[in-house]
């Protein structure tokens, strides 16, 4: 009698081990794990390289070529190819911002995306990898040009805004691509054309893309005490050539100007994805990454979305793009909305006080930020030279004067742009290929809890 309860007891525990560590434990999607994305580009060579979802892929292109998405579902070859594909890589995967094949990857992302929607969303999903790094290293190193923790009365008097481009010149890289674009921005085509703005978009594009956010950030979001600080951080992008117009357009015009380029698009939907107000969150941006939300506002810098300070206000920060809500009949409320989102937005006003402030919040980084709306499944039935530096090394000291530019001989226009002195991250992350099988800790504790609790009482049947 013995002998049979320990057999059973051993028996028992065997098969509750084995439970608890074998795979077939895990129940649905948990089965199938978390897909890491892969790079849309990456993506497509794997779908290429598989007949059936090189075929599929191909069928699905032709099925949203001029259809809604309710038409396209109804057919049944198309709602086929879409099940095909929901289980390919193309499905989940996502871009990288200022990668070298970055249209390329968001052109791939877009053709599978774009028509399975319902109508026109007001928030896209990102089609950019989530940002789960911090700031925390480079709020420290601008709290040294921001004066935290020096004299007050010393920091009160600073130019946080010319030190920071001081910073610039510093660096090889930051000062020739900052020289590039104050050029080219400056340059007066004739009497009634002021400047290229196709040309100093793309000039400020490579900047931002191309020097570390250590620079960048400093120069778009230092902080000031005074005007003069104020009127130089909102003059940074060169405003009469980037950014205004004759006249403001429609907001909503604007944002369907913007959105019928794959790139402004996509720059848009990471910005509505990483600073949407949050009211969840200690610091009213999602999953608290003050990071993710200044890199998406640098983002947009440079497309027919640019935005800018409205003023000189030195507390006061108030950003827009170039536009209002004049003349949109019944969607003003849709564009007053849309607007806010920039004018009225704390976690963006809570990120560049932050940072000008070289603070952050003192949390460890939750999960990837998820976007705002997650595409519907179906239920199966000339740039620059590629040899540039690229180095973020700062040295301790900054320079005490201040390159012109005058002093590089360059023609400009009558603006307040005249005597300023030369950041942004690209960041490389790797995307993974692996799947990940997750275990559910809950049910895994509460299985082995349970088994804990008969132990005893096997014991004390084995005894009597």
């Amino acid at each position: 009698m013995i002998l049979a309860n320990a057999f059973c007891l051993f028996f028992f525990l065997d098969e509750t081990l084995r439970s608890l560590a074998s795979p077939s434990s895990l129940q649905g999607s948990e089965l199938h794990g978390w897909r890491s994305p892969v790079d849309c580009v990456r993506a497509n060579e794997l779908c290429a390289a598989e007949s059936n979802c090189s075929s599929r892929y191909r069928t699905l292109r032709q099925c949203l070529a001029g259809r809604d998405r309710n038409t396209m579902l109804a057919n049944k070859e198309c709602q086929a190819a879409l099940e095909v594909l929901q289980e390919s890589p193309l499905y989940d995967c996502r871009c990288k911002r200022g990668m070298k094949k970055e249209l390329q990857c968001l052109q791939i992302y877009w053709s599978i995306h774009l028509g399975l929607t319902e109508g026109e969303e007001f928030y896209e999903a990102s089609p950019y990898e989530p940002v789960t790094s911090r700031l925390s290293d480079i709020f420290r190193l601008a709290s040294i040009f921001s004066g935290t923790g020096a004299d007050p009365v010393v920091s009160a008097k600073s130019n946080h805004c010319l030190d920071a481009a001081k910073a610039c010149n510093l660096n090889d890289n930051c000062k020739k691509l900052r020289s590039s674009y104050i050029s080219i921005c400056n340059r007066e085509i004739s009497s009634t054309e002021r400047c290229n703005r196709r040309k100093c978009h793309k000039a400020l594009r490579q900047f931002f893309d191309r020097v570390p956010s250590e620079y960048t950030y400093r120069m778009l979001f230092c902080s000031c005490q005074d005007q003069a600080c104020a009127e130089r951080r909102r003059q940074t992008i060169l405003p009469s050539c980037s950014y205004e117009d004759k006249e403001k357009p429609n907001c909503l015009e604007l944002r369907t100007l913007c959105r019928i380029d794959h790139l402004c698009r996509s720059r848009l939907a990471d910005f509505h994805a990483n600073c949407r107000a949050s009211y969840r969150t200690l610091t009213s941006c999602p999953s608290d990454n003050y990071q993710a939300c200044l890199g998406a506002y640098a983002g947009l810098i440079g497309f027919d979305m640019t935005p800018n300070y409205v003023d000189s206000n030195p507390t006061g920060i108030v950003v827009s793009p170039w536009c209002n809500c004049r003349g949109s009949g019944n969607q003003e409320e849709e564009c007053e909305k849309f607007l806010r989102d920039f004018t009225e937005n704390p976690c963006l006003r809570n990120a560049i006080q932050a940072f000008g402030n070289g603070t952050d919040v003192n949390m460890s980084p939750k999960g990837p930020s998820f976007p705002a709306t997650q595409i519907p499944r179906v239920e199966k039935t000339p740039s620059l030279p590629d040899d540039l530096s690229d180095s973020t090394s700062l040295g301790t000291s900054v320079i005490t004067t201040c390159t012109s530019i005058q002093e590089q001989g360059l023609k400009v226009n009558n603006s307040k742009e005249l005597s300023m002195c030369f950041t942004e991250l690209t960041t490389n992350i790797s995307p993974g290929s692996k799947k990940v099988i997750k275990l559910d800790s809950d049910s895994s504790r509460a299985r082995l809890s349970a088994a804990l609790m008969v132990f005893p009482v096997l014991m004390l049947t084995l005894a009597l």
